[in-house]
């Protein structure tokens, strides 16, 4: 489906810049569609998790069923994810009190390398942007 691919590309990139440039919620620009807005940004990450979802059981490419897709749909999922325990982490205020549990230790491990992932969404993005129908993007 073509609306997935867009969404997917669409949702990829804003979440790898986001992830990249960093966010910085004490800043005084908390305007609706600001990049700074936590609500946004657990906006998207809702959304970046469920296209990249939907991706893996509606690839692009009719032919190979899964492979077309896939390097794309566990970006989207893996970056929607860490800005959702972003969010997560900096409204728990007792996070620091309390014993991490298994997801805790997973996101924590995630976000020391969240600039990282941001630019492998964005190549990824652009990657898939340019070339839909390559059989692993």
């Amino acid at each position: 489906m073509l609306q997935l691919y867009f969404l997917s590309v669409l949702c990829n990139g804003l979440c790898g810049y986001i992830l990249f440039v960093g966010n910085d919620y004490d800043s005084e620009d908390k305007t609706r569609l600001s990049m700074n807005n936590p609500t946004f940004h657990l906006v998207l990450g809702i959304l970046c998790a469920v296209t990249g979802l939907l991706k893996l059981l509606s690839p692009t490419l009719e032919k190979i069923l899964i492979l077309g897709d896939l390097i794309p749909a566990c970006g989207g999922i893996i970056g929607g994810l860490l800005l959702i325990f972003g969010i997560y982490r900096k409204d728990n205020t007792s996070f620091a009190s309390e014993s991490m549990g298994t997801l805790d230790k997973l996101g924590e491990t995630l976000l020391r390398f969240k600039k990282t992932v941001g630019l492998c969404l964005l190549v990824i993005t652009l990657i898939h942007f340019l070339f839909p129908r390559t059989l692993f993007l």
